[in-house]
Order: structure tokens, then sequence, then C-alpha cells
């Protein structure tokens, strides 16, 4: 049994994951340093016990992480898996019970996890701009609290869905565009306020600040991911402006100058991508930003598949666990209808897999389930067109465990 805080310990069987597996990926490195004993032979298996928190949040959180669990429970037992769950409040129910977006007692729950999951925070309900704090407090106070400062966007297109974009299909098809946002610095995180001038106005003030250890260490991990893949990273700035941007750009032509001279490397500036995000998104392969940038840009690109909750993303640090979370959010008017999405959570679900817990056999077997689903013709409503039926939350989750259990 495979521990990925106390160690391993390797069985033989079906089903079960090689250690060469377990090991293999950057992000699965931290659990590697603490693998200990001797090599197993050739042909020797490890199972996984992992500890994973779920913070279903607001909205419609609890309804897809709960199908997310469940996905996660028969890769457990397909597998030879222990899976240990626990579930903590963040977000508006976080305000509503304890006063905090994020209580003390959910922070130590995920510090001493392998991996969180969540499903969503915020809505009308706490919408007062006059708060002492709102939902997504929580979510920026975790990251922060977790040194999470990259955040990975995947937008694909499915071959089954490319008529549900708003855009054409000879435009979108074949698109596969990996977004590395920064996600602990910048303009979210710099110094902010709110002054009263003597003549009655107020001035409002939000600063971008960034040093070369934050821009380095994202470009790094962007660049690490582009030699896995196509090789090709593209890095987003608005240097014509803002310094912020200016140091961005040195810091990031040094690295890839430096450090990965085979990458195809290349800089446009934010207005451009957002245009070329709807003209020629096939074009791009790996793409590096700054917050907020990768804020608006990954909104903006999710719509390329057809829906937001198609969509999952993950959230990394150097170490400790990884945060992984449909980008679709609260979903407040369809809440408690039973007719959300789950497939973002779900396939976040995969992402935990494999990037916090090595597992890549077990997530490529998410992903296929859910793509057989698609390729049957079975839909949520936010996927269907004009006339032809949808599936609910909880039957669409059926599809997927009937597809993944065969």
């Amino acid at each position: 049994m495979f521990n990925p805080r106390s160690g391993w310990r390797a069985e033989s069987g079906n089903g079960c994951v090689p250690i060469s597996e377990v090991l293999r990926y950057h992000l699965a490195k931290p659990f590697a340093k603490r693998v200990r004993g001797i090599p197993c032979k050739p042909g020797d298996y490890l199972t996984l016990q992992a500890k994973i928190v779920l913070l279903p949040g607001d909205g419609i959180g609890p309804e897809v992480i709960r199908q997310a669990r469940r996905v996660l429970e028969v890769v457990a037992s397909q597998f030879g898996h222990t899976f240990e769950f626990s579930e903590h409040i963040i977000g508006g129910i976080a305000i509503d019970q304890t006063g905090e977006a994020l209580p003390d007692a959910t922070t130590a729950a995920c510090r001493a996890s392998d991996a969180i999951l969540l499903g969503a925070v915020g809505g009308p309900k706490w919408d007062d701009p006059n708060a002492k704090t709102r939902p997504e407090a929580g979510l920026l106070k975790i990251r922060k609290e977790l040194g999470l400062f990259a955040n990975l966007r995947p937008i694909v297109t499915f071959e089954e869905l490319l008529d549900s974009s708003p855009l054409k299909r000879e435009i979108i098809e074949g698109t596969d565009i990996l977004f590395f946002r920064e996600l602990t610095g910048g303009l979210y995180f710099g110094p902010s306020g709110l002054e009263e001038l003597p003549d009655g106005q107020q001035r409002a003030f939000s600063t971008a600040v960034y040093t070369t250890s934050e821009v380095e260490r994202i470009v790094r991990m962007a660049a690490h991911a582009a030699l896995k893949r196509r090789n090709k990273l593209t890095m987003v700035d608005k240097a014509n402006v803002l310094e912020a941007s200016r140091l961005w750009r040195r810091v990031s032509a040094r690295i890839m100058q430096e450090e990965f001279p085979t990458i195809s490397y290349d800089v446009v500036l934010v207005d451009s991508m957002a245009m070329h995000l709807l003209s020629r998104p096939t074009s791009f392969d790996v793409v590096v930003t700054s917050n907020m940038f990768g804020d608006i840009l990954t909104d903006e690109a999710s719509m390329l598949p057809g829906s937001l909750g198609m969509l999952p993303s993950a959230s990394l640090g150097s170490s400790g666990p990884g945060l992984y979370e449909p980008i679709h959010g609260s979903a407040p008017d369809i809440a408690g209808k039973g007719i959300a999405n789950p497939l973002a959570t779900i396939l976040a679900a995969a992402m935990l897999l494999r990037h916090s817990l090595g597992l890549e056999k077990e997530a490529a077997s998410v992903e296929a389930a859910v793509k057989r689903v698609l390729a049957a013709g079975y839909r949520t409503a936010d996927l269907v067109r004009r006339g032809e039926s949808s599936l609910g939350t909880l039957a669409i989750t059926d599809h997927v465990l009937q597809s993944m259990i065969g």
C-alpha cells in the first residue's frame, strides 16, 4: 500500500498501478521523495491510500461534488486503492456558519490532505459590496495558505460537442490549449484600498505587484509542460503599458533562452490574445500569463468547447496538496434542481488522480468514460440543442459509472 505521506508496500494483482506510473509525473515528485524501502521487483504493483478533502461550497457545488465522489469511489474499487474522504465548509455557507469564508478547521484539513476537490463558492445571497467578507475571499485565501501559485486550465474541444460551441466548427476543431495562470500575485493580491478625498470624492486603487521569482516559477512550470506537449509556449502580457508586464517579459525571455532554447516561444499582448482565441485558437499550445489576464482569458476560452460545464482546473504549488475544481461557478439559478452538469467536476477529479496522486491510468479511464458517454449522445441541459432531450446530474453520472465499469 502506497501512502503519499508515510510510504508504500508492493502488492501483486490485477488492476493495481505499476510503481513506474505512480512516480512518473512531474507533479508526483514530492511523493517520490517519500517512498522508502527496497525497490519493487518487475511486475510488482502499488495500491494507494490517500486523504481527499471535499469542499462542496455553495450553489450547485454540493450536487456536482457528490457525483465526482461517486466516480472516485468506483476508481478506488476498480484499482484497489483506499480513498479517505472528509467534507469541510468554504465560501458562503462558511460565512453563514462561522462568519469566515475559510474557517481555520477547513485550512487545517486541507493541509493534512493529499488532494482537495472544490465545488463552487458564491451567490446572490452574499453579494453585498459592504459585507465584511465575501465567499470568494475563501478561495483566494486557500490558494495563498497552501502556496498554490499555478492554475492549470485545459481548453480542449470534444468532437461530439463541436456544434454546441458558439464558434464555427472549422475554427475550433482540434483546439487543445493548456493555460498556466499565475495565481498568488498580481492585481488580486497587491496593495489596495479606498481613500476619502478632501473634495468629498473617493479614490480606489489596486496594485499589480510581481517579483522575479514569482514569474520564474510559473514560466518554468509552463515550459516543462510544453516539452511534454507540442513544444510551443506563448506568454501573454501588456508590456507596452504596464511595468509589471515588462518584468514578466524580461524574466520570461531569459528563462526561455537560457533553460528552454528548444521550445518555440512567442509573446502576445493580452488584447490581441483575446481576439486570437476567437479567430485561431488551434495556433496555441501552452499559454502562460499573470493572474488577472489568466482569469479573463480562460473564462473567454471556456466557451470554445461549448459549455462551462465541461472544463476542469487545477491549482498547484511546488509541494503539498493540489486544489481541483470545475470553472463554472455556483450557478445559483439552477441549484437544487438536479440539472447541473457534473462532467467538469468529474474531469477535475481525473486531474486530481493524475497530478496529485500520480495515477495516470485511473485518470485516463475517467476521461475515456466521459468521452464515451458524450459519443453515445447523452447530454445535460447546457449541452443540448433546441428540441433535444437532456439528462439530469444523477443520470449523466450513472452513465459515466456504467461506462467505467463496462
